[in-house]
């Protein structure tokens, strides 16, 4: 691999890889849904803190959903998009 400077060039080399690609793609539900609920919550003039408080979660559940380090159950995640009002539902696959 080639050296790169930024993350857009270093994702740009690194999907090239078959194998990295099938991973990425893999992640992208997680993905989306983090950025989903960071863009809800600042779009709500939130914290995180002040999220947890409202949807009965402790703060560091909300930044473990934001990382996409959580495997939250749905009645969570429901919960948190709720207090942000959103919904959660199925969407087609690509």
């Amino acid at each position: 691999m080639k050296t790169v400077n930024t993350w857009k060039e270093y994702k740009k080399e690194a999907l090239k890889d078959p194998a990295f690609k099938k991973a990425y793609d893999a992640l992208e539900p997680e993905f989306k849904l983090a950025s989903s609920l960071i863009q809800a919550r600042i779009d709500n003039k939130l914290t995180q803190q002040q999220l947890a408080a409202k949807a009965g979660v402790s703060q560091t559940i909300v930044a473990r959903l934001e990382s996409g380090e959580a495997n939250p159950t749905i009645s969570t995640v429901n919960r948190v998009a709720g207090i942000l009002g959103k919904e959660l539902g199925l969407i087609g696959a690509r």
